[in-house]
């Protein structure tokens, strides 16, 4: 049990606490009464998205903490109205004394650790985690060579965004080119950049660009003749044999 000054300490402490608590959830509300406070600006117009994201998590931070507050000025109100009508320190649930140096540790406490309402960590994400997915990755059937989500967003994209070529990692030289893999050129495979086919898809010409030069300098350091490997001999020696 706990001795009178026992007592009269810890509900001290929960007066002092619940009186500062207080007085800063009143100043905080005042802070954010109006969106733009922070700020000192009267509207957000010819802001840019950045910024206005940023205010809308500061704002949002602050109403969760003040949020957080009133809960615990609840709790204290809880534990002081065991005080006065002299259930301190006895755990609402089971009735057995709470030891002293959780009371000490957490005065608000008006059940034992076995019964304490957090118990287990909560697994529940916020909503606004659910638009957070990238756009490619709500499509099925990503495996497959064909339009995805990563396509579509790409030529929603093209007609413009927030970047500039400065938020870059490496800069277009025009604004046409800022969006999501400006520099991918659409292909499978690499060779699709310079072979030409027919409309039976036979191949009937290759033309010679920068994506054939790179391609011909990659195969020839690594010493083969095609990306896959090495020809078998039968098909090698008609290319690489001289005519008798």
């Amino acid at each position: 049990m706990l001795s009178k000054d026992e007592l009269h300490h810890l509900k001290q402490r929960l007066l002092n606490e619940k009186q500062e608590l207080e007085a800063k959830s009143h100043n905080d509300e005042q802070k954010i009464s109006f969106p733009y406070d922070s700020v000192g600006e009267l509207s957000a117009y010819d802001n840019h998205p950045g910024d206005q994201g940023t205010e809308l998590f500061e704002r949002g931070k602050d109403i969760a903490l003040n949020s957080l507050a009133h809960e615990h000025v609840s709790d204290i109100d809880e534990a002081l109205q065991a005080i006065a009508d002299g259930s301190y320190g006895i755990c609402k649930v089971c009735k057995a004394p709470i030891p002293k140096e959780r009371l000490e540790a957490l005065p608000t406490a008006v059940t034992c650790t076995e019964h304490s309402k957090e118990q287990t960590v909560s697994q529940n994400r916020p909503v606004e985690e659910d638009l957070l997915t990238p756009p490619s990755g709500k499509f099925e059937n990503e495996d497959r060579a064909a339009y995805d989500g990563e396509d579509a967003y790409q030529d929603v994209e093209r007609y413009g965004n927030s970047e500039t070529p400065s938020d870059m990692e490496f800069p277009p030289l025009t604004y046409d080119d800022v969006y999501t893999q400006s520099d991918d050129e659409d292909y499978v495979e690499a060779y699709e950049g310079f072979a030409a086919a027919d409309i039976t898809g036979k191949a009937s010409k290759v033309y010679p660009n920068k994506a054939h030069e790179a391609y011909e300098e990659a195969l020839d350091e690594e010493d083969v003749m095609a990306v896959f490997g090495d020809l078998k001999p039968y098909e090698e020696d008609p290319y690489t044999k001289e005519k008798k």
